[in-house]
C-alpha cells in the first residue's frame, strides 16, 4: 500500500514506526524539517518537507496514486483541508484527526459532504475507554469486540484470588465459567498460556468473556465488580470534558480541577451537573477538602506526564480509588507500566490502533475484513476480531482441532448470529462468523493467516 502521512508529532511517529511493519510504502510530509531528522533513522520513508495542504505537496509525494492519506497535525482545520485537497487530486481514502469537541456533533456531514473516510479523535478515544473501566474497575484494562458482547480484560493477580501456582486449565475446570485465559505477564516475559503453563501472584492475566461472565469470575475470585460512584478527574482539558460528559450519564458523581479560571468557566456551562473546582490539583490539602480519602476514582488527565504520575502515586497511598493516569510520551513505557499507578492510558496508542485497523482491512475487503484491533500483552500481541465472508476460506467447516494453527496463537471468541461462545475443539468456523484472534504474530489481514 503507498500511504502518506502528513504531520510527524507524537501521533505521526507512533503510526509510521507501526506502518513500516505493514509492508507499506511510507511518505512523510512535515513543516518542520527538524522534526523529521528527528525519526529519519527509525523509520524507513520518504520525507517531504512542505505544507501536507498544498497541492504541488502532495503531488512530488505522490498523492495521485496513493492508496491512503493520513492527516494527524496538530490543526483539525488543516487535517480536514489535506484529505479535501487529496480527494479531489488523487482517489485514495482519507483519514483526519478532529479533536475539537465542536465537530464532534458534525461527523456524518464531514465523512459524507466532505468526502473523509474516517474520523479519529484521541480525545474522544480515550476517553471512551477510561468510562469503561469506571464500570468494571478492579480491570487494568477493557478492551471490546463485537459491539460490546466480548471484552477482552487485564487485572492483576493478587493473593487473597488464591490462583497462586493453578494451572489454566485448572483454573478454567474450577471455576466453570466461559472465559479464556489469553496472557499471563509476568518476570519472565509475556506469554499467550496453554493448558499446562501456571499462574504466579503478581502475575497479570488477560481475560476474555462477556461482559457478564467477566463479572461472574471476578466476583468468584473475590474482585469488586460495582461500577465507580465518585471521581475526581484532575486537568480540565477535551479528554476530560469528553470523560465527564460519559461518566454524568453513567450516574456517577463527577468533580473536576483545573488550574485555570476560565476554562472551569467553560466546563461550568458546559457540563452543569459536574462540580468544577478552580484548584491546583497536586495541592494535598485541596485533594483531601474534595473528598480524596473516600472517592471511587482519581483520574490524572494534566498536560504533564510526571504530575499524572506523581498524582496517582499519591492517590495510591492515601486513598482505596480507581486509579487512571494519562501518558503522552511513550518512550518510557515500559518504566511507567511497572509503577503500578493503575490504568494507564496512551491516547496515542488508541489512536494508532484504531487507524492500524483501518488499514488491515482496506488491505483485504473480501475474504474477512479486519473488525476490530487492539495491541495487547504489554504491546507484544494483538488481538484481532474477523468478519468472515468468504465460502471458499480453508479455515472453514473444520474442527479448530484439526486446524494447522500458528503457534503463539489462540481462537478466543465466537459471535454467530448474535451469540457469543469461547470455541472449543471440535467447534468450526462458518461465513458469516466473527471470531477474536489472539496471537503474538503481527501482520495478520485474512483469517486464513492463523494456519501455519
Amino acid at each position: 500500500m503507498q500511504i502518506i502521512i502528513v504531520g510527524c508529532g507524537k501521533v505521526g511517529r507512533t503510526l509510521a514506526e507501526m506502518l513500516q511493519e505493514e509492508e507499506s510504502d511510507l511518505t512523510l510530509i512535515d513543516i518542520s524539517q527538524e522534526k523529521m531528522d528527528v525519526i529519519a533513522d527509525k523509520i524507513d520513508a520518504l520525507m517531504i518537507e512542505g505544507n501536507g495542504a498544498s497541492i504541488n505537496t502532495l503531488m512530488e509525494a505522490g498523492i495521485e496514486n496513493a492508496d491512503l492519506l493520513i492527516a494527524v497535525t496538530g490543526s483539525d482545520e488543516l487535517n480536514l483541508l489535506c484529505c479535501l485537497i487529496s480527494q479531489k487530486t488523487g482517489r485514495c481514502h482519507t483519514i483526519a484527526r478532529v479533536r475539537n469537541p465542536i465537530y464532534s456533533n458534525e461527523i456524518n456531514f464531514i465523512k459524507e459532504r466532505l468526502g473523509v473516510t474516517m474520523i479519529i479523535n484521541p480525545e474522544l478515544a480515550a476517553a471512551n475507554e477510561i468510562s469503561r473501566l469506571h464500570r468494571l474497575p478492579s480491570a487494568m484494562k477493557i478492551d471490546t469486540f463485537a459491539r460490546g458482547r466480548v471484552e477482552l480484560l487485564k487485572f492483576k493477580v493478587l493473593p487473597e484470588y488464591k490462583l497462586d501456582g493453578m494451572h489454566i486449565s485448572e483454573i478454567t475446570s474450577h471455576f466453570k465459567l466461559d472465559v479464556l485465559i489469553c496472557g499471563i505477564e509476568g518476570p519472565d516475559g509475556v506469554i499467550i498460556p496453554g493448558g499446562t503453563d501456571v499462574v504466579h501472584d503478581g502475575d497479570f492475566l488477560s481475560i476474555m468473556a462477556s461482559p457478564e461472565t467477566a463479572a461472574a469470575f471476578f466476583r468468584r475470585i473475590g474482585l469488586h465488580t460495582g461500577q465507580v460512584h465518585s471521581t475526581i478527574i484532575i486537568g480540565g482539558g477535551t479528554t476530560s470534558y469528553y470523560l465527564a460528559k460519559a461518566l454524568l450519564l453513567m450516574n456517577i458523581k463527577v468533580k473536576i480541577i483545573d488550574k485555570d479560571r476560565a476554562r472551569c468557566e467553560v466546563l461550568s456551562d458546559l457540563l452543569p451537573h459536574a462540580t468544577i473546582i478552580n484548584g491546583d490539583g497536586t495541592d494535598r490539602n485541596l485533594l483531601f477538602e474534595e473528598g480524596l480519602e473516600n472517592v471511587g476514582s482519581v483520574v490524572a488527565l494534566t498536560n504533564m506526564d510526571e504530575e499524572n504520575i506523581f498524582l496517582s502515586l499519591y492517590a495510591k497511598k492515601h486513598s482505596k480509588a480507581k486509579l487512571v493516569t494519562k501518558v503522552n510520551r511513550l518512550e518510557f513505557d515500559d518504566i511507567v507500566d511497572n509503577l503500578d499507578i493503575g490504568s494507564v492510558i496512551y491516547p496515542k496508542y488508541i489512536t494508532a490502533d484504531y487507524i492500524l485497523q483501518y488499514v488491515r482491512a482496506m488491505q483485504n475487503s473480501i475474504g474477512s475484513n479486519v473488525e476490530t484491533l487492539y495491541h495487547i500483552l504489554d504491546g507484544k500481541a494483538e488481538a484481532l476480531e474477523f468478519k468472515i465472508r468468504d465460502s471458499s476460506s480453508p479455515v472453514l467447516n473444520t474442527p479448530l482441532a484439526q486446524l494447522n494453527l500458528r503457534s503463539n496463537l489462540l481462537v478466543g471468541c465466537l459471535n454467530r448470529d448474535g451469540k457469543v461462545r469461547i470455541p472449543r475443539g471440535q467447534d468450526t468456523l462458518q461465513v458469516g462468523d466473527t471470531v477474536i484472534i489472539v496471537t503474538t504474530h503481527r501482520g495478520l489481514r485474512d483469517i486464513s493467516d492463523i494456519l501455519a
